[in-house]
Order: structure tokens, then sequence, then C-alpha cells
């Protein structure tokens, strides 16, 4: 099983942005460099939505509702990913979760970190 961390989540006003980091402490950067990982988030009574998603490749693919709005990267040297999320808006309020996936499902999960949108 692969530990990861979230990090970077906090209140912020509508129309702000934050930036999320998930470490993988454990994983020798070589390793990580093959995975692939995803970006989800859940609030109270819903199901976790995929937000946003990066291959080992640096591919991304992103939820409907976040287009245009956030972006994932990735810094394998550092064996990190990152969510940077600009204009937030009010149902952007959840906790955040990083995943490693393995054929499009995840597989491992960090402890999430809260994103609250409020004014």
């Amino acid at each position: 099983q692969v530990q990861l961390v979230e990090s970077g989540g906090g209140l912020v006003q509508p129309g702000g942005s934050l930036e999320l980091s998930c470490a993988a402490p454990r994983t020798i950067f070589s390793t990580f460099s093959t995975f692939d990982m995803g970006w989800y988030r859940q609030t109270p009574g819903k199901e976790r939505e995929l937000v946003a998603s990066i291959d080992s490749s640096g591919m991304t693919k992103y939820g409907d509702s976040v287009k245009g709005r956030f972006s994932a990267s990735r810094d394998n040297s550092r064996k990190r990913v990152y969510l940077q999320m600009n204009n937030l808006e009010l149902d952007d309020t959840a906790v955040y979760y990083c995943a490693r996936e393995r054929n499009g499902a995840p597989m491992d999960w960090g402890q999430g970190t809260r994103v609250t949108v409020s004014s």
C-alpha cells in the first residue's frame, strides 16, 4: 500500500485560489513516476467524485465541473502531485483526496484535506 499525504486545504473566499499538494513520502521517486494519480472530492451524503487525474506521462483529465478552473500537475523528483484550484466556487467545498490509480480505478487513498469556500 502506498502512503499518500495531502496538504494545502483551508478556508478561501469565492473567486479565490488554493493549491493542494499530495506527497508519497515512502515511495522512491522512480516508482512514483510510474503512478497514475487522481484527485477526488467528497461532501457529506454524496459519493466521492473524480476531480482530476494525471497519468504517468503527465496527461491530465478533469471533471466537467472544474474544467478551466483546476489544473493538476506533478513533480516526480519531489514525489508530489498538485491541484491548483482557481476561481473557487461555493460548490467546491469538500474534502479533497488524492489517490494512486490503476486502470482508472483508485487503489490507495490519502487522509484528505478540507477545502471550504465561504464568504
